[in-house]
């Protein structure tokens, strides 16, 4: 028997037997899935490109005001100053955040309990926090480099920054899919705020 087939009939007998909720958390796990998959695909080479060329603008501001850093644009390149040895730090398709960006987007379209308007409000707050978060990992990053050398920068980079970048992720997951499955959520208070300045 061809397993392609056998394998239809055990997830058409499962989705037949199991109950309601089983099946929308199928449908759930699979279309996520599918949206983080194409998204990803997709992302190739112009989204990458604009999160990249995003991220390296939100830290020239930084590096503008703080003169710790220089931005090389076009080769997205950032020349951490310091006492020691200076460091070049490059901003690439892992810096950018374009895969948690597109597995939150995915998680949110597919989320069942919310309407479109929320999902279109979560979706975009994501992206720019997600954005916002980035941006603010790489300047923690720029700081600790700046004033502790660059035999720091694997410290500050792959430990320091990656664990404050990951649990403001997880803030984020708790807020917009735990926090306001049981109170008001962001979007709730958005639109009551919005109404009282009207």
């Amino acid at each position: 028997m061809n397993i392609k087939i056998l394998l239809g009939i055990v997830i058409w007998l499962w989705t037949f037997c199991a109950q309601a909720s089983a099946v929308i958390c199928l449908l759930f796990y699979c279309g996520e899935c599918r949206a983080f998959f194409i998204l990803t695909a997709i992302s190739r080479p112009y989204w990458v490109w604009f999160f990249t060329h995003a991220v390296i603008h939100g830290v020239a501001l930084f590096g503008t005001l703080s003169r710790w850093c220089t931005i090389m644009f076009k080769m997205g390149l950032v020349y951490i100053t310091n006492t020691g040895n200076p460091v070049v730090m490059s901003i690439d398709y892992e810096c950018s955040g374009i895969i948690e960006t597109c597995a939150f987007v995915g998680l949110v379209v597919f989320f069942p309990m919310y309407q479109r308007k929320e999902k279109v409000f979560y979706a975009v707050f994501g992206v720019l926090y997600i954005y916002a978060i980035n941006v603010l990992r790489l300047v923690v990053v720029i700081i600790i480099v700046h004033f502790g050398g660059g035999e720091t920068f694997f410290l500050a980079h792959s430990v320091i920054g990656r664990l404050l970048f990951y649990v403001l992720v997880i803030a984020l997951y708790y807020n917009v899919f735990t926090y306001s499955q049981l109170a008001r959520g962001i979007y709730r208070e958005f639109i009551d705020w919005r109404q009282e300045k009207s």
